[in-house]
């Protein structure tokens, strides 16, 4: 049975042009071609990017945090209450003010001590400043050798200034061992944010990340095993050259550069507008979607691989979406972060929190409290 679902799965037709078989792509005549096999060793190099990461961010981004200057703030900690936690965990982390209400009662204390709790249980599961220094740092710092490593193998290649060069004498391109060193790493890296998609930053748009994610794995995947590998370094090159300044920008914004951080955020919209929602649809899925046809009939994988071009471009069109909302706000004076963010909520002041927790009688003693974000 398994030996049936690989035959189906791997059916000539679905991958390939009509009249063009897996051996027709086999290593002959001084050409090579790239191998299902060989992307089975970005697993396990996805496991030495999170090692790196891991090193990176403790011996060199915690350390550039502190000279830059980024101070985490002081958060107030709630003492353990077992009514409001469980409240927490299994109800909501945002309680309706009857819900306050009632809570209040149950432990004997005000409604604005409730609240308060709650604020700052909330504020405690959010991730430090310095926890998203060191992610955007170790993201920055990649994609920006990435971006380079792209543009060194593409700057001599004909089909970088002419498209339609991608697909003359396809599928027989020989893959080069610069192509084949920026695709593994590209899809490395792209496996090791999946793995440790659950203790990164979480941001409104955690779903529309996944999706970006598993759609670029797709599509670096397919594209190799259809020998796509032209065009797969083209959309690489595209999506890596705003992420630097992306990264960049959160960086300088956690480290409170504020004006630094909204210059390169103007340049970061510029960027990501011209490639993402110009580049990348006008050249590149024009590229993939009409050039095709002129060498061959359309099949299963130009279908396939077209779309998940189009996911990628309708994520596009939601991030630029965000993007100009806080350009806008920018404009207005009224940029504070990221709409994408978590955001620390304000606590009140320490005289107001002492005398609100002296007032309290004994029955409140529970809830009372000891002392011890931005752009994506």
């Amino acid at each position: 049975m398994l030996q049936s679902v690989s035959d189906w799965f791997w059916w000539d037709h679905l991958w390939l042009p009509r009249n063009l078989t897996w051996t027709d792509l086999e290593d002959q005549d001084g050409y090579v071609y790239a191998k299902v096999s060989q992307l089975y060793i970005t697993l396990p190099f996805a496991v030495v990017f999170i090692i790196v990461r891991y090193f990176f961010e403790r011996l060199i981004a915690t350390p550039f945090a502190r000279v830059l200057g980024l101070k985490d703030k002081v958060r107030l900690k709630v003492v353990h209450n077992a009514i409001l936690e469980k409240f927490f965990t299994s109800i909501t982390k945002h309680p309706t003010q009857p819900q306050i209400e009632g809570l209040a009662k149950k432990n004997s204390c005000t409604l604005r001590q409730v609240e308060r709790w709650f604020r700052r249980r909330r504020n405690q599961d959010r991730p430090s400043l310095l926890k998203k220094f060191r992610e955007a740092s170790w993201r920055f710092v990649f994609y920006l050798l990435a971006f380079s490593g792209g543009i060194a193998v593409l700057i001599d290649k004909p089909w970088f200034y002419d498209t339609s060069e991608v697909w003359v004498g396809y599928p027989k391109q020989t893959l080069l061992p610069s192509q084949y060193w920026y695709y593994i790493i590209e899809l490395s890296f792209y496996w090791s944010l999946v793995f440790s998609i659950a203790s990164d930053v979480k941001r409104k748009d955690f779903r529309e990340q996944i999706i970006h994610h598993l759609a670029t794995i797709i599509l670096i995947s397919f594209s190799w095993c259809a020998n796509y590998i032209r065009v797969g370094t083209l959309v690489m090159a595209v999506h890596d050259a705003s992420d630097i300044l992306l990264e960049s920008a959160k960086m300088l914004n956690y480290a409170g550069w504020k004006s630094m951080c909204n210059s390169i955020f103007i340049v970061f919209a510029l960027v990501f507008i011209i490639t993402r929602l110009v580049i990348f649809p006008f050249w590149i899925i024009h590229c993939t979607w009409v050039y095709p046809v002129y060498y061959y009939p359309p099949f299963f994988g130009y279908y396939f691989f077209n779309a998940m071009l189009l996911v990628l471009q309708l994520l596009h069109i939601f991030w630029a979406y965000l993007i100009l909302q806080m350009l806008s706000k920018f404009l207005f004076n009224k940029l504070d972060g990221d709409d994408r963010s978590d955001q620390e909520e304000c606590d009140m002041s320490d005289d107001e929190d002492e005398s609100l927790n002296n007032g309290a009688g004994s029955n409140s003693h529970p809830l009372k409290n000891r002392q011890h974000d931005h752009i994506n």
